[in-house]
Parts: structure tokens; sequence; C-alpha cells
């Protein structure tokens, strides 16, 4: 059940995000750096010798929303200069070098407010070090990785996604004079 609401999570982000970007291409590119989260959320947890339980799975959740809020900055933006004139590649270099601090000071703050959790001691303190842990080790490995490979999927799918328009709209030129 448990991997049922991460599956149910990660939709829920990938169609908010299709409807507010209205593409079905740049969710895409947000919901990408959900791995990254896991990644460091497993690679910490089994560090520490802890288990994947079902308090480290509600972490696992808590990661896609956070995961994809640092993503989302990088994206906005990127679409907000394309929409400007900019060119897909420079938009995504760009995005990137505006949000990055915003990104790693609301991240590390985050991270750094969780380190009582990881640490907690007394009852109660295997569920709360097991949250702790898993949202630690997710937010830095997204913000130190994923934070350099949102601007590259981006760029990647944005990319595709132009080439795809041009490729149909001299299919739908010859339909509309027919």
């Amino acid at each position: 059940t448990s991997s049922l609401a991460f599956i149910f999570g990660i939709i829920v982000v990938f169609l908010l995000l299709a409807a507010q970007f209205e593409k079905w291409t740049l969710p895409v590119a947000v919901v990408l750096t959900v791995p990254f989260a896991i990644m460091g959320a497993l690679l910490l947890t089994w560090v520490r010798g802890l288990e994947n339980d079902v308090y480290f799975q509600v972490g696992l959740v808590t990661l896609v929303g956070l995961s994809a809020k640092n993503a989302i900055l990088i994206v906005e933006f990127a679409i907000e200069r394309v929409h400007h004139g900019m060119s897909v590649r420079e938009a995504a270099i760009e995005a990137a070098g505006l949000r990055l601090r915003a990104i790693v000071m609301t991240s590390f703050a985050f991270v750094l407010g969780c380190v009582p959790l990881a640490t907690a001691s007394g009852p109660g303190a295997n569920s709360l070090r097991a949250i702790g842990t898993g949202v630690i080790g997710g937010m830095l490995v997204s913000t130190l990785v994923a934070t350099f490979f949102v601007p590259l999927f981006f760029f990647l799918l944005e990319s595709w996604s132009e080439r795809l328009d041009k490729k149909k709209s001299p299919l739908e030129a010859t339909k509309e004079e027919h």
C-alpha cells in the first residue's frame, strides 16, 4: 500500500504540472528528479543501518514533492525565458543560475531542520530517525545532483518537443488546405 501512495503521489504531481505548464513534456523534466531523491534516501538509510519501514516510506512520499519543488523553480524560469524569445539552451542555463542560490538555501534549511528527527532518541525515536534520515539523504542528493540535471532534462525535452511541433505543422497545414 505504501508503494501505491508513492506512485499516486508521482501521478498527482505529474498531472498538476501538466495542467500548470499546459504541456505533457515539461512535467517529465520535473518528475525525473524524483529518482535522485530516492537514491539519496536509500543510500543514507543504508549507511545508517536503518530499515525500509513504513516511516521511511512516508519520507519518500514527502520527497516527491520536495524534489519536484526544486525542479519546478528551474523549469518555470526557463519557460518564461523561452517565451521572451531566448533559445531553449540559454534559457535552461540562465534559469539554473538564477534559481540555484534559492534552491540551495531552502533545501539546506530544510535539511538542517530535519537533523533533530534523524538524531532523535527516546520513545518513538526509530520512526523519527527513519523519516529524518530518508528525507535528509533524499534532499541532499536531489539538491546536489538533480539541480544540475533539471536544466539538461528541460533542454532535451523542450528541444524534442519543438522538433515534433515543427514536423507536425506542415502536416496540419496540408490538412487545412483540403
